[in-house]
């Protein structure tokens, strides 16, 4: 599991470098692929025991959760990207005069 290690390590270097747009990163990450295996289970794709909503949110999580490697890997190489993307927008703050 050395290569795990180094995952959660570069993680955490990212999560101190960039801040909160890492862990909005991963949050975004997450929300997306849960939702997917929701949808996914909803849809017909067979997990033991999730039939009702609770199962189903049960059975998408579980999903979810076994992808977190993935999930981790995908926001470390993600993350950069999106901070240039956020720092180059310009902060517009609305005029205080009328015209």
């Amino acid at each position: 599991m050395e290569w795990w290690k180094r995952i959660k390590e570069r993680f955490v270097q990212v999560k101190r470098e960039y801040g909160r747009i890492a862990i909005g990163t991963y949050l975004v990450i997450f929300v997306v692929v849960l939702g997917a295996f929701a949808v996914a289970i909803k849809m017909g794709y067979a997990v033991e025991g999730a039939s009702g909503t609770s199962g189903v949110l049960l059975g998408a999580w579980l999903a979810t959760k076994v992808t977190q490697p993935i999930r981790i890997a995908a926001t470390i190489g993600l993350t950069p990207f999106v901070a240039r993307i956020l720092r180059k927008t310009p902060n517009v703050k609305p005029s205080t005069e009328e015209t």
